[in-house]
């Protein structure tokens, strides 16, 4: 794999890591009015993400099919979002905000369960960035290395904020804060280890490619729908968590739009 395909795909990791490091520098936990800019913004990134860098480019590469060049971003994108609603419903995880159990039963400990929860969240934002610089490696036109580039910071910036959603919590639930740490670097971990599973399956199937890009996308957006726009509407009622999606969404379009 070559080594800037590595950096790119180190980008976001780097980010959830450096979002960690908040632990050991902020005394109190994020306020709930902070919290839903910075889930509101996440949520903003990873729509943009899914449209200009994933659903656009999956219909441009089929063209060729002329009115139904739709069609494997249609099936992508509802194979993506049955594969996160299966794994969202099989794993056992609790959000944050949350002391309800999803997924299956389970006697894993809490801080385990709300680890799992921000992995899975985590696991369509790797496959994203894992896919778009297979389309580059395999010399795709519609895709550059720049535009792989500004999805890869895109996903670094909304990442950033997760990391501290995730570590300063459990300080303050008690743990030490070298352990909250360490948890919220493992938290976005699985982030590469998805991106280098995307690249090997779509060296092997790069037909495929289209169907992929759109099952990244679909698999995005269920996060989207499913965790982050409900979280940055729980409580009282403001308008903080619009803008800062808006601004989310017009950071990752320029972004795309600019570098791509």
């Amino acid at each position: 794999m070559p080594g800037v395909v590595a950096e790119g795909l180190m980008i976001p990791f780097l980010g959830t890591s450096l979002g960690a490091l908040c632990v050991f520098f902020m005394k109190k936990d994020l306020s709930v009015y902070v919290k839903k800019i910075l889930t509101g913004f996440a949520a903003g990134v990873m729509v943009a993400a899914s449209i200009w860098s994933l659903i656009m480019p999956a219909m441009e590469q089929s063209a060729s099919m002329g009115r139904l060049s739709f069609v494997p971003a249609l099936v992508g994108f509802w194979v993506g979002i049955l594969f996160l609603l299966a794994v969202d419903s099989f794993t056992p995880h609790m959000h944050i905000t949350s002391n309800e159990i999803e997924g299956r039963k389970s006697r894993l400990d809490r801080t385990t369960m709300m680890v799992l929860a921000v992995a899975i969240h985590n696991i369509p934002e790797g496959m994203a960035v894992g896919v778009v610089y297979a389309g580059w490696i395999a010399g795709n036109t519609h895709i550059t290395m720049t535009g792989a580039l500004a999805l890869s910071i895109g996903i670094a910036i909304q990442n950033f904020p997760e990391g501290a959603i995730v570590s300063m919590p459990l300080a303050l639930e008690g743990h030490s804060k070298m352990k909250a740490f360490v948890y919220g670097v493992l938290s976005g971990a699985v982030e590469p280890l998805a991106a280098v599973i995307t690249i090997l399956l779509s060296s092997i199937i790069i037909p495929a490619l289209p169907y992929l890009l759109s099952f990244a996308a679909g698999a995005m957006m269920y996060v989207v729908v499913e965790e982050l726009i409900p979280e940055m509407a729980e409580g009282e009622h403001s308008n903080v968590g619009t803008i800062a999606f808006s601004l989310g969404f017009t950071l990752m379009m320029t972004l795309d739009v600019a570098l791509g």
